[in-house]
């Protein structure tokens, strides 16, 4: 059994050295470990295989494996991550706001870690060098406890990782990964709140839920994402078609993948048509209302159920709406808080879309698999926050900090 006590006070042995090192100390190791992660490409893709082999064996679904594998292109990617989380300012010490109150303290609001984050996900392997990135810049030290699926991938990933880190003579222990795959670790893992400040689940509902409802840890959520297109009366078709197609098969197995399409009735008739042309291509199986059969009379009848599923698949949901507002009731049902789009070429419609819509990130004519750290200009993500408090959207380097206030003085004293 993993003593996770042991590795909670080894985390919190290195914190504070970790938070000592220079930015260009810091930065000097994240490109050195970049140049690791590609010079070891070989080894890191032969342990990937043994997880690829383990999840076609166990008939792990298509989207899954998807997110599972690794390519010589998606390590190169996370070596680019690494760069461009080296090449970001540095936020930690940043003085957010400061002023003088009248009795002469000087008051700083100051950016500061978090301390040690805990990061339970499951078969998502370049997870593990991203929350390095980006919990390494920020100061932070980080314990990983990734899927059963991925642990021969997260192991390799890990170890070149600190290896490097060690190379430039800075404690490995600033990275730890649990490479016990019991269930029963993962739930004494919730439960390390004298050591982890914070637990970041990434994954299916199912283990978020677990981890919201398990964990005396705080936890950021970052949520599934049963992500919406609404193809608006005023849409230009032909790029609808295009940005569906794009958000919904260009990566299946993402959390910012479409789901769901709603299709305003005005448009309907000329525009399902097109949409279904251009998705047999990639064998998308679409599930209708009965407006959306009239016209498609081989769409799948679709369910309550499947307007709130994340499928993760080639499948896609299609709602008829009447108006704008239905369009946005429709969504604020069922989406689950994360990425939600319109299409369509009138600006008071978009406005009203863009402010009204509940979700961590709503477009306007662009696809909703923008929604990530590294498209925003991030570098990586830790996840895609779907909550209120703390932090929402992509999580970049600022989302991984927290502040104090220092206050300097003359002799003040409270009357």
């Amino acid at each position: 059994m993993t003593d996770l006590k042991k590795m909670g006070e080894q985390a919190a042995a290195v914190k504070l050295t970790l938070q000592n090192l220079r930015e260009e100390e810091k930065n000097d190791a994240l490109l050195f470990a970049a140049e690791c992660l590609q010079e070891r490409n070989q080894e890191i893709l032969d342990a990937n295989k043994k997880d690829m082999e383990a999840a076609e064996v166990n008939g792990m679904s298509q989207g899954l494996q998807d997110r599972l594998k690794l390519t010589k292109q998606r390590i190169d990617a996370m070596a680019e991550g690494l760069q461009q989380i080296a090449a970001l300012p540095d936020c930690i010490g940043e003085c957010i706001e400061e002023f003088e109150r009248p009795n002469g303290l000087k008051i700083s609001k100051i950016r500061v870690p978090l301390g040690v984050i805990g990061i339970i996900y499951e078969a998502r392997p370049n997870v593990t060098a991203d929350a390095f990135g980006l919990c390494f810049k920020t100061g932070n030290a980080v314990i990983l406890k990734g899927g059963s699926d991925a642990i021969h991938s997260n192991t390799a990933i890990v170890k070149v990782l600190r290896e490097a880190l060690e190379n430039k003579g800075i404690p490995g222990d600033v990275l730890q990964l649990i490479e016990d795959t019991d269930r029963t670790v993962t739930v004494e893992f919730m439960k390390l709140k004298e050591y982890i400040d914070v637990l970041i689940p990434r994954g299916s509902a199912g283990l978020i839920r677990s981890v919201v409802e398990n964990s005396t840890i705080p936890v950021i959520e970052t949520g599934t994402g049963n992500c919406h297109v609404y193809v608006d009366r005023d849409a230009d078709l032909d790029m609808a078609v295009e940005i569906i197609f794009n958000a919904k098969t260009q990566r299946i197995g993402v959390c910012n993948a479409c789901e769901s399409l709603v299709v305003h009735n005005a448009v309907k008739d000329s525009f399902l048509p097109k949409l279904q042309e251009a998705l047999a291509e990639k064998k998308v199986e679409l599930r209708g209302d009965e407006r959306v059969r009239e016209i498609l009379p081989d769409c799948i009848p679709v369910t309550e159920e499947d307007f709130g599923t994340e499928y993760l698949d080639y499948i896609l949901s299609l709602k008829t709406v009447d108006s704008l507002e239905e369009a946005i009731a429709h969504i604020n049902r069922y989406n689950t808080k994360h990425s939600d789009c319109i299409i369509t070429e009138n600006q008071e419609a978009a406005e009203k879309f863009l402010n009204q819509v509940d979700a961590a990130c709503v477009y306007w004519n662009a696809s909703t698999r923008f929604t990530d750290g590294f498209e925003f200009g991030f570098g990586a993500e830790i996840g895609i926050s779907t909550q209120k408090l703390h932090a929402r959207g992509p999580m970049g380097l600022k989302e991984l900090t927290s502040y104090k206030y220092t206050v300097r003085g003359s002799g003040q004293v409270r009357v």
